[in-house]
């Protein structure tokens, strides 16, 4: 048995549906005798250019053990799957037992941008107010410059 990984890109209007595809997939994968060893949902990303129309796509990676003989017909069966944007089947000499790049960068963004969100609501609450002498000072400043080049 071979070692692949494999990575799914799905449309991301479907990701809603996200957990219905797996069920799916991991049930063709099972019957063609393929083993799953570690999925990872990834999410919605950024392409890093348009495919269909689509300029984000919902990413799974899979790792998988399974006769070479079979990948064909899975790669048949899912080319024709509308929900999926692109596939990717990798053959690997070792799986690696930690979580994948994709994954870890996905799971330390979601905390940053909700940080984010939280100081624009602190802008938003609470404004800092505009000192008198910071506008004159920048009007001087620009007086001086207009002397300057004259």
């Amino acid at each position: 048995m071979k070692k692949y990984e494999a990575v799914i890109v799905l449309n991301p209007n479907l990701s809603s549906k996200v957990d219905n595809f797996k069920k799916d997939f991991e049930k063709l994968l099972k019957d063609n005798s393929f083993n799953i060893v570690k999925t990872e949902d990834i999410g919605r990303r950024q392409l890093a250019y348009s495919i269909a129309n689509h300029n984000k796509g919902h990413y799974i990676l899979f790792n998988l053990e399974g006769d070479p003989s079979k990948l064909l017909e899975i790669e048949t069966k899912i080319k024709y799957n509308e929900s999926i944007i692109r596939h990717l089947f990798l053959v690997v000499k070792e799986h690696n037992g930690e979580d994948s790049s994709l994954f870890v960068e996905s799971k330390n963004k979601k905390p940053e941008a909700s940080e984010v969100e939280k100081d624009k609501e602190d802008v938003k609450k609470d404004p800092e107010p505009v000192k008198e002498e910071d506008v004159e000072d920048k009007s001087e400043a620009k007086q001086e410059e207009g002397e300057d080049n004259e």
